[in-house]
């Protein structure tokens, strides 16, 4: 899997095992926290530098962003003992945004964190998930620390891509008064379970619309992106789609059996949308992961 760097010098990638960035360094300062129960208990001030498949702009507020784009909002959830014990919400406004600080009771604790730019979301901490209105690329880590007296507060925590994405490449050209292309996949995952990863919200047969530039008119090179949420393992459903123009006539369609999805790999499929013909096979590719290459 690839691992994109945040622009930093002598930045570290940290293995799974997530070691502290700097053992020599001075333990962070003691601090009292209160819990759910209304004890209140000792605490370490932590600071976490988040890393993943995306780079981190320091001249612009610490904004993250993958394939060019930002994230737009990042989720700490502190759970102890099974219980969530706190919370914490940053969007890309925030000035610290990316490197979110939480105090921590002494003992273990499993750290939930997410990165994301898709669009509305919502979270339940009842279900233990999040769900967007429109899903779009985002990271995770479950980030396991034990807090002691002794513990260094600097902490660079990897994310990892839980989503998969679909890619349309159109090889003929679009013609004039395209609208719309909308996408119909027989299944598609618009959430997640934040502690384990997994996928979750599988909506059935709903349909993607996405808004046609004036600029896609006439060339044959266009294509669509449709981020889903996937599992680690393989699983695959049909996708159908086409293009309207204002008035809904279908100026062209084409349908798709059995695709592959998994997560941290797009499939990309290509072909004629507007024009008869065209071939199906599948190739292998290394970007974003290997993806998963489908022509009709």
């Amino acid at each position: 899997m690839k691992k994109l760097l945040f622009v930093m010098a002598a930045a570290l990638v940290l293995t799974a095992c997530e070691k502290e960035i700097n053992a020599e360094s001075e333990p962070s300062a003691t601090t009292e926290v209160e819990l759910p129960t209304g004890e209140k208990v000792q605490a370490k001030r932590f600071v976490f530098t988040l890393k993943g498949d995306f780079a981190k702009d320091m001249k612009t507020r610490g904004y993250l962003a993958a394939d060019g784009k930002d994230m737009t909002d990042v989720w700490l959830l502190d759970y102890m003992d099974g219980q969530l014990v706190q919370q914490l919400h940053q969007s890309n406004t925030d000035a610290d945004f990316g490197a979110p600080s939480m105090s921590l009771a002494y003992g273990a604790h499993h750290v939930y964190v997410i990165a994301s730019r898709g669009g509305a979301p919502t979270l339940d901490t009842a279900a233990k998930t999040i769900v967007w209105e429109r899903p779009s690329d985002t990271f995770w880590k479950d980030y396991e620390v034990s807090v002691v007296a002794t513990s260094n507060g600097n902490r660079a925590v990897t994310l990892d891509r839980v989503v998969t994405k679909l890619k349309l490449c159109f090889t003929d050209a679009v013609p004039a008064g395209a609208a719309t292309f909308n996408i119909t996949p027989t299944t598609w995952y618009y959430g997640m379970n934040y502690q384990t990863g997994e996928p979750c919200d599988a909506h059935t047969s709903e349909t993607l619309v996405l808004n046609i530039p004036s600029s896609y008119i006439g060339r044959t090179d266009t294509n669509t992106n449709s981020f889903g949420f996937s599992s680690a393992t393989a699983w695959t459903t049909d996708v159908t789609f086409n293009c309207k123009d204002a008035s809904d006539n279908i100026l062209g369609e084409a349908s798709l059996s059995d695709l592959e999805f998994r997560r941290n790999k797009q499939t990309v499929c290509t072909g004629t949308l507007f024009t008869a013909g065209g071939s199906v096979g599948l190739n292998l590719d290394t970007e974003w992961g290997d993806n998963i290459e489908v022509s009709w």
